[in-house]
C-alpha cells in the first residue's frame, strides 16, 4: 500500500460520500495504491451506514466504529494502528480539507526527506470567535513551548512517513500536537505547506468550550513533557 488516508469523524453522514468521491477523483489518476479508513467516533447519525455502504462498493475503503465518543486522538490512534501505507494522510471528514492537496504534500515530503508535513490553512472560513482566535492562541503557545515553527498545529491535513505513526501514541486531546510528540521520538524533520481551506457545507462544528479547555490542559502537559520528559 502506497497511501493510507485516516479520516476520524463524528456525525458527518452528509459529507462522507462526497468526500469519498473527491478522494477518488484526486488519487485515481495517479499510479498509487491507496486505502481509505473512516474512524467513526461514536456517531449518532447515519454515518456508519454510509461507511458500510462505501466499504461494500470499494474494496480499499474500510471503517472502524467506536461504541461511544472517545475523542479525535483516540480515533487517530486506532486508525494509525490499522493502516499499512508508506505514507499516512490524516484529514477531517467535513469537506473543509481538500484531497487535491495530498499528492503535492507527498511530493514535498519526499523531495525534502521529511518525517511529516503539516498543512497550513493560511486563509480560514471558520468563525473568528469560536475557532480562529483560539487556534491562533494555541499555535502561538505551542510554538513557544515546543520550539517547532509551525503556523497551524491544529490543521487536520497532515502527511506522515509510516515509521512516524507506528512509533507514537496519541492520547487525550494531543492530536493537536502530534508534530511535537513525533519530534520527541526523534522524528524532527517537520515541514509545512499552505493548503486550501473550504467553508463547511454540512452539519456544524464540533469545537466547543470543553475542547478549548482540554486543549489548554494538554498544552500544560506539552510544556511539562518538553521540560522534564
Amino acid at each position: 500500500m502506497d497511501i493510507s488516508i485516516v479520516i476520524p469523524l463524528l456525525n458527518e453522514s452528509e459529507s462522507l460520500a462526497p468526500l469519498h468521491d473527491w478522494i477518488y477523483k484526486s488519487l485515481n489518476k495517479e499510479e498509487y495504491r491507496f486505502e481509505i479508513l473512516f474512524v467513526d467516533d461514536g456517531s449518532t447519525d447515519d454515518s456508519w451506514n454510509v461507511i458500510e455502504s462505501l466499504a461494500h462498493q470499494y474494496p480499499n475503503t474500510h471503517g472502524i466504529r467506536f461504541s461511544k465518543n472517545f475523542g479525535k486522538s483516540q480515533a487517530l490512534h486506532a486508525g494509525f494502528k490499522a493502516v499499512s501505507g508508506d505514507y499516512v494522510v490524516t484529514m477531517d471528514a467535513d469537506l473543509q480539507d481538500s484531497p487535491e492537496e495530498i499528492l503535492p504534500m507527498i511530493t514535498q515530503l519526499k523531495a525534502k526527506n521529511l518525517d511529516l508535513i503539516s498543512g497550513w490553512k493560511k486563509k480560514r472560513y471558520d468563525s473568528i470567535l469560536l475557532k480562529n482566535l483560539p487556534s491562533k492562541l494555541f499555535n502561538w503557545a505551542a510554538r513557544r513551548v515546543s520550539g517547532i515553527r509551525l503556523h497551524d498545529f491544529n490543521c487536520g491535513l497532515k502527511v506522515y512517513q509510516k515509521e512516524v505513526i507506528k512509533n507514537i501514541e496519541v492520547y487525550g486531546e494531543m492530536h493537536r500536537y502530534i508534530p511535537v510528540i513525533a519530534a520527541h521520538e526523534g522524528f524532527d524533520q517537520i515541514g509545512e505547506k499552505t493548503v486550501q481551506h473550504q467553508a463547511r457545507q454540512h452539519g456544524k462544528t464540533k469545537f466547543g468550550a470543553d475542547r478549548f479547555l482540554n486543549g489548554f490542559l494538554d498544552l500544560v502537559t506539552l510544556w511539562f513533557i518538553n521540560g522534564f520528559g
